[in-house]
């Protein structure tokens, strides 16, 4: 991981271009965001050599896949993760509500509220993945209008 320390965001979008280079256990690329410690945060990763992108929580030092809304048998969803090529993965976060982004298709939402508070961003990746990131965009200006969205859908 590479935890940008600069801010503590509750809400709002994490961007990144990547490109998994190679791996033969995985190729993968991921966002950070709510990063307490190194034992509990939220992450998406996209994998090139499973072609899916699945969204975990670690929570206390273990990770686990959060299904999408309305999947809850799902892990992640089957998504084309070219290797050796530029793809966009962002994920926009309010409240208890997260929506994840590839090229900038929304691909499923997700919902859980293990951690709420404001937490750091960053990077992810992991095993033997060789994975190139660029144009990491941080942003909570996006965050105001999701969660109007949330208190809309909850009257």
């Amino acid at each position: 991981m590479a935890i940008y320390r600069r801010a503590a965001i509750q809400d709002g979008e994490i961007r990144v271009r990547f490109k998994a280079v190679s791996g033969s256990i995985d190729q993968a690329a991921g966002l950070v965001w709510r990063y307490q410690d190194q034992d509990n945060y939220y992450v998406v990763r996209a994998n090139a050599l499973e072609d899916n992108v699945v969204l975990y929580k670690v929570e206390r030092g273990k990770r686990s896949s959060i299904p999408p809304t309305g999947r809850e048998n799902d892990y992640g969803v089957m998504h084309t993760v070219r290797d050796n090529a530029w793809t966009s993965l962002a994920v926009a976060f309010a409240g208890s509500r997260f929506a994840v982004f590839c090229d900038g298709e929304k691909l499923f939402e997700v919902q859980d509220a293990t951690f709420t508070a404001a937490g750091q961003v960053g990077l992810w990746t992991k095993a033997d993945s060789v994975t190139y990131f660029d144009d990491f965009e941080v942003s909570e200006e996006k965050a105001g209008a999701a969660r109007r969205q949330e208190k809309e859908q909850k009257r």
